[in-house]
């Protein structure tokens, strides 16, 4: 995944990668198949990036490259964003 894209190369590097298997609509699988095809990356790539975009990865990311902000108040202030984002 293009880590540094989204800020989170650092945290890529901690992160073990693991198999998994998912059950999907065939339509998302499709767009999945035709962004990656577009992109020249893999389906796992694709899917990971949507993944920690909806997880707020890339929000924590930014968040991360901001000096005036440290990794802590970083990771508070990215849970509380999407906490916000999600629906009661």
């Amino acid at each position: 995944m293009g880590g540094a894209a989204y800020g989170t190369s650092h945290i890529d590097a901690l992160m073990p990668r693991v198999r998994t298997t998912l059950t999907i609509d065939e339509q998302v699988l499709r767009a999945v198949k035709v962004r990656a095809a577009r992109s020249g990356k893999g389906d796992s790539e694709v899917i990971e990036e949507a993944l920690r975009r909806e997880l707020g990865f890339d929000l924590l990311g930014r968040l991360w490259q901001r000096d005036e902000i440290g990794e802590e108040d970083a990771l508070e202030l990215a849970v509380e964003a999407q906490h916000a984002t999600r629906p009661d």
